[in-house]
């Protein structure tokens, strides 16, 4: 377990000390994540998105961007996903939320949560949380998807209603032919049975989220955003020109999106909602 850290304030520092960590979920699968800390009081913990890792670029490079900043983060994989235990699963966005959750109650017994922050999947799977649990003030929402129903045929084809229904799965192939993973109805249905906005609309109004989106996302459209804007009360949107969904030619300018909302909260008490 991680030692205690010091309460003192976050300050630009070089001074990174890192720990794998393993954390039990509430089925009692092990996840796996990496604590970079800065010796802040406060820790953002990132969510990373489907079919990825704790790993992924877009992660790491925000974890450098944060601890650059002084500020300490922790990354880990979801059950079914990079090192950690479990199946992998389409749909699952609940179950991830209760992973998620399952991180911030250990990670509450040492830090304050200064933030909980997801790209793509892991945006939607930190809007839920928010809506779920009313115990952590910051939410930081990198392009996810609005709606659910959407981006799916894209995956598994036009008739993918059809096919499931008639064989209770879906095989996706990976390039070279082999399987990569397989889509069962119940996890189809998970998906397609949560209402993004009926969880914004149950976003505590104390709670600020910033919603960063690329104007050229080539797999959530930009509109997507626009409407998680209209529904959350306290929230602030920023549109990276330019960006596609992995940020690729925009890591910079997504950091920085990031920091500069991260330093509008400092000085206020960015764990003001009920701790776990």
């Amino acid at each position: 377990m991680a030692e205690p850290l010091t309460s003192s304030e976050p300050e630009r520092t070089s001074v990174v000390s890192e720990q794998r960590l393993v954390v039990e979920n509430k089925y009692g699968e092990k996840l796996v994540g990496v604590l970079h800390s800065t010796g802040s009081k406060e820790v953002v913990v990132l969510c990373h998105g489907f079919r990825s890792t704790k790993e992924d670029k877009v992660m790491t490079n925000l974890v450098a961007a944060l601890t650059t900043n002084g500020i300490s983060a922790f990354h880990f994989d979801f059950s079914g996903n990079g090192e950690s235990e479990g199946v992998f699963e389409f749909g699952n966005y609940r179950k991830e939320a209760e992973d998620l959750h399952a991180v911030v109650v250990y990670l509450s017994k040492i830090h304050e949560i200064g933030a909980i922050l997801g790209h793509s999947k892991g945006g939607n799977v930190v809007l839920l949380y928010a809506s779920m649990y009313h115990d952590v003030g910051t939410v930081i929402n990198v392009s996810g998807r609005f709606a659910l129903d959407r981006g799916i045929k894209e995956r598994l084809g036009e008739d993918f209603m059809l096919r499931i229904k008639r064989d209770g799965y879906i095989d996706v192939m990976n390039k070279t032919g082999t399987l990569d993973f397989r889509v069962t109805e119940e996890s189809l249905l998970d998906r397609l049975n949560i209402n993004m906005h009926e969880a914004c609309l149950s976003i505590d109004n104390r709670c600020r989220v910033l919603t960063v989106h690329g104007s050229s996302d080539e797999v959530i459209p930009v509109e997507d955003a626009f409407e998680i804007a209209k529904l959350i009360r306290n929230h602030k949107l920023h549109i990276v020109e330019g960006a596609n969904h992995c940020y690729t030619e925009h890591q910079e300018e997504l950091a920085s999106a990031v920091l500069d909302f991260m330093k509008t909260i400092q000085g206020k008490d960015s764990s003001s909602l009920a701790q776990v």
